[in-house]
């Protein structure tokens, strides 16, 4: 959403554009599925292994070990294979700005997990893909229809349940998110605008490569603190790994099954981040901000619905 996500706390390529470049070469269902519910616990560990390094370490530090580490796997797993497809796009500059957007929510996603619970974090980052419905009719000639307006109020009202006065949420966290929130929708609008003439898989590593080069070029005045532990190591490691693993099941979830049986399940990454939150951090969310995150989630799975069903 990872994102991106949508998926992670960076969005992951949104299911119409990974659906309109991904054949669907064999109709299992299940296995797309599977798929997407991996895709899914993948972008929320990432997000969780973000915020244990974040407590300690300054967020472009980490923000350039995950995306150096991801464009590295891509260049060494697809590259010798894929590599004409992976930087072959038509319109360069739009290809370069969508992956700018995704270069600052990920700063800002980094910035908000410094302050903010991961499910508290999450949840409010879908509240994008619920806009960016609101912002189709002006900006994409797209009908919202009543399904849409509906799961946009909604949605809305999720979020001010989970961020109401009296929450325990750090307002300038909650301010780091909502500038989350507004990159994400930049880029999932360009999302739809590339989805006729781009890969996905030429999108998914100039993403990598641009974040790669942002924060590397920062790394000679983001590269202080302690030496870290065998434990954080790993995590620096994990992070390219999960959202490179995450991004892969994620787009061969649609060569197995349709948009509109998979863009629901991408709401798993909510349940995901809450189970994770509990066990690592031991967070459990008060019953107001669970109900505000039900009723965000249950928006984007009609959202999701609406326009799957509308390609079907």
């Amino acid at each position: 959403m990872t994102s991106t996500t949508l998926a992670s706390t960076e969005p992951a390529e949104p299911a119409a554009q990974t659906a309109s470049n991904t054949a669907l070469t064999a109709n299992r269902p299940l296995l797309g599925v599977l798929f997407i519910a991996v895709a899914t616990l993948l972008f929320a560990t990432n997000d969780t292994a973000n915020k244990l390094l974040v407590t300690d370490y300054n967020v472009p530090l980490v923000a350039a070990i995950r995306y150096i580490v991801h464009a590295l796997l891509m260049l060494a797993l697809l590259g010798p294979s894929k590599g004409r497809e992976m930087v072959k796009t038509t319109r360069t500059s739009l290809v370069i700005v969508r992956s700018l957007c995704l270069v600052v929510a990920t700063f800002f996603a980094g910035l908000a997990l410094q302050r903010m619970p991961v499910a508290e974090t999450v949840s409010i980052i879908y509240l994008s893909p619920i806009i960016v419905v609101l912002l189709a009719r002006p900006l994409l000639g797209e009908t919202i229809g009543l399904t849409g307006w509906i799961a946009a109020i909604a949605g809305f009202a999720g979020v001010l349940l989970i961020v109401r006065p009296g929450g325990g949420l750090d307002l300038l966290g909650v301010g780091y998110v909502l500038c989350n929130v507004v990159v994400t929708v930049a880029y999932f609008l360009l999302s739809r605008v590339l989805a006729s003439t781009e890969k996905t898989l030429a999108l998914l590593f100039y993403s990598a490569l641009t974040g790669a080069i942002c924060f590397g070029i920062a790394l000679p005045w983001t590269l202080y603190g302690a030496a870290p532990t065998l434990l954080q190591v790993a995590l620096f490691l994990s992070m390219g790994v999960t959202a490179g693993l995450g991004h892969y099941c994620f787009t061969s979830a649609y060569r197995f099954a349709p948009a509109s049986v998979l863009a629901p399940i991408n709401y798993l990454h909510l349940v995901w981040a809450g189970v994770l939150g509990w066990l690592v951090f031991g967070h459990v969310p008060e019953a107001l901000t669970i109900l505000g995150m039900a009723i965000v989630a249950a928006a984007g799975v009609a959202v999701a619905l609406r326009a799957a069903l509308k390609r079907t």
